[in-house]
């Protein structure tokens, strides 16, 4: 037995993390179909939730109102991010630097807590002197885009560090302006990233609860906090079929997510094999020549 755990440790080990991590998950979907409220005991299959959440106000106009704003945050994120990132590594010197770069990773490190309650102050500030912006969904998305962007930077910097300049230089040699060569070049080269920090800021503002909670007004509540709001009343099963519709729903866009990559990756591979034979070739051309 003791040589049998020596020689699949690591194997159990990673069954027990994953057991840990998505049983509770597998749990949640198995009662979603239970007849019952009962959350101990699975007393019969039933689509009653499902059709209780069809017919439950607050979490379907809560899941468009999150939608929304996931949408933009993630836009948002993605695009300030990514010149935050471009700056950060191609210019390594200028005036402010260490305090532009300690501004932009501070919410990684900093508790949401602490950034919902900033911001209420600021917007309430804000609110007080201009009569604008009411708390609601602008000061929500404001508020997720600058946890946001902090993420997405970090995913656009580190894809742009392994970036081979030279392919920017030879475009420029080529005739290019410095335009062309960051959409003709740059982008499409570091365009997985970008879509991987907009993926990563838009499930960062779906998700979020405490600083939704700061900036919401009366009437918005986004679909965390409906559910929030549901469980510290007790049992709803109807929770349990919305988490299952978006367990689902993230499964699926990670698997697209994950095709779609691996299919650029062979299709990059496949160009690059193709240049290859073409410059053995034209090699070959000029020895005959």
């Amino acid at each position: 037995m003791q040589r049998f755990i020596n020689q699949h440790f690591s194997k159990l080990w990673l069954i027990a993390i994953f057991s840990f991590l998505y049983l509770p998950l597998l749990f949640m979907v198995v009662f979603s179909f239970n007849s019952t409220r009962q959350d101990a005991v699975f007393t019969g299959f039933s689509w009653r939730w499902y059709e209780a959440l069809g017919r439950d106000t607050k979490i379907v106009e809560g899941f468009w109102l999150s939608l929304q704003i996931a949408g933009v945050t993630g836009a948002l994120s993605a695009i300030l991010g990514t010149f935050a990132a471009f700056v950060l590594v191609r210019y390594h010197r200028f005036t402010g630097r260490a305090v532009f770069s300690g501004m932009v990773n501070a919410p990684l490190v900093m508790p949401e807590v602490v950034i919902g309650l900033s911001l209420l102050l600021l917007m309430v500030g804000v609110q007080n002197a201009f009569g604008w912006p009411e708390r609601g969904l602008l000061t929500i998305i404001l508020g997720h885009t600058l946890l946001g962007m902090a993420y997405a930077m970090v995913v656009v910097q580190s894809r742009l560090m392994e970036f081979d300049r030279a392919l920017e230089e030879a475009a420029m040699d080529l005739g290019a302006r410095p335009i062309q060569v960051f959409f003709l070049v740059t982008l499409p080269n570091i365009a997985q990233a970008i879509v991987a920090a907009f993926l990563l800021s838009f499930t960062l503002s779906f998700d979020d609860v405490v600083i939704s909670e700061f900036l919401s007004g009366p009437g918005v509540n986004t679909l965390p906090q409906v559910i929030f709001g549901y469980a510290r009343r007790g049992i709803n099963p109807t929770i349990y079929a919305a988490a299952s519709l978006l367990i689902a729903a993230v499964s699926l866009g990670v698997i697209g997510y994950s095709v779609w990559v691996a299919r650029e990756a062979r299709r990059r591979a496949r160009d690059a094999q193709t240049a290859a034979s073409g410059a053995r070739d034209a090699k070959q051309i000029d020895k005959l020549a």
